[in-house]
């Protein structure tokens, strides 16, 4: 075993950068064969929702997710924890309570040692016990590259579910999180990122965005969805096509990770902001006038990222004000909804 390799280095991605592109993924999910209609599946692949949802009777429905990706850091059990806190985003962005989580380990097991594998699973398991959550099984594989992540389930009211397409026009957007983790992930690969860009990443990422399940039964909350892979601008957009509305951001009340904005301007980012932009940037207004570093934050792929909240304008200061309340401390406006295409406008 060779235990002097970083983590990191023995995959060709990490985080939520490892998502396939949107553009790709859209052209993929095209060529599946359409579903029967199932009067019980709430939600399944037409909105690109966070998770699946499954009506069990009047008062529970079952939120079914699975979410895992390759390093973004070499702390095994960091690298645990942020996978896990990431799967587990999916079931609070739906209004759910998670309730059970399965494992998905994939480990070149010629490198990595059994003490090693075993710090990813513990610090994955440490997560979902702070969530009340049993990992309760799951499967594993000997695989080239380090993979980890799990399949999650969780419950909501079928009258509490939040889809990312009930935004309405006139509706404030919030984002809990700040900005830039796929910038410092870029850094941290590149051993660029200073002791206190890696602390500000690994807080963010392991922060569990329990805010959803709190928020899911409020009538002035309309729409959610987390910000992962496709940064900021594609879950907008998302959230925009959905609702059938226009997504307006404001970049200028968007909160950035510490350290985030020296080295976006020192040329830092990952590939994936790119393959995002070329993904959907014809869908966006106003983006090209900004700077590229600051165009490239807002496509910026977000590993265990906020929650993006369409709230009614008269409620944005509540809503507000219990994200900071559960921690949310860089919880910001960052633009609203209006009536007009489906797509993003920047400005």
């Amino acid at each position: 075993m060779t235990e002097t390799l970083r983590l990191t280095s023995l995959a060709h991605g990490g985080g939520c950068g490892c998502k396939i592109a949107p553009a790709v993924l859209q052209e993929i999910m095209a060529r599946m064969p359409a579903a029967a209609a199932f009067p019980n599946l709430l939600v399944g692949t037409e909105t690109s929702d966070d998770a699946a949802v499954w009506r069990l009777n009047d008062d529970q429905a079952l939120v079914a997710t699975t979410d895992f990706f390759m390093p973004v850091v070499d702390d095994p059990f960091d690298f645990g924890r942020i996978a896990a806190t990431n799967a587990l985003s999916d079931i609070y962005a739906m209004g759910g309570t998670p309730i059970l989580a399965l494992a998905i380990v994939g480990m070149p097991i010629d490198k990595l040692s059994p003490d090693t594998i075993g710090k990813i699973l513990a610090g994955g398991a440490s997560v979902c016990a702070a969530a009340g959550v049993p990992v309760a099984g799951g499967h594993s594989l000997d695989s080239v590259e380090p993979i980890y992540g799990l399949v999650a389930l969780g419950l909501v009211h079928p009258d509490r579910l939040l889809k990312n397409s009930g935004g309405r026009a006139g509706d404030v957007l919030i984002l809990t999180k700040a900005l830039g983790v796929g910038v410092l992930s870029a850094a941290f690969k590149q051993e660029k990122l200073e002791p206190a860009g890696y602390a500000a990443m690994i807080a963010t990422t392991t922060q569990l965005n329990t805010l959803g399940g709190a928020i899911s039964g409020r009538e002035d909350v309309h729409a959610m969805t987390d910000v992962t892979g496709f940064g900021l601008l594609g879950h907008a957009l998302e959230m925009a096509r959905g609702a059938g509305v226009t997504a307006r951001i404001d970049p200028d009340a968007l909160a950035l990770l510490p350290g985030v904005e020296a080295l976006a301007q020192a040329g830092v980012r990952t590939g994936a902001s790119g393959r995002n932009w070329a993904s959907y940037g014809a869908f966006i207004e106003g983006a090209d006038a900004l700077p590229a570093w600051r165009r490239d934050l807002l496509c910026d792929p977000q590993t265990s990222g906020g929650l993006l909240i369409a709230v009614a304008p008269e409620a944005a200061d509540q809503v507000l004000a219990l994200a900071r309340a559960d921690g949310f401390a860089s919880a910001a406006m960052v633009g609203r909804l209006e009536a007009g295409p489906p797509q993003v406008v920047v400005g």
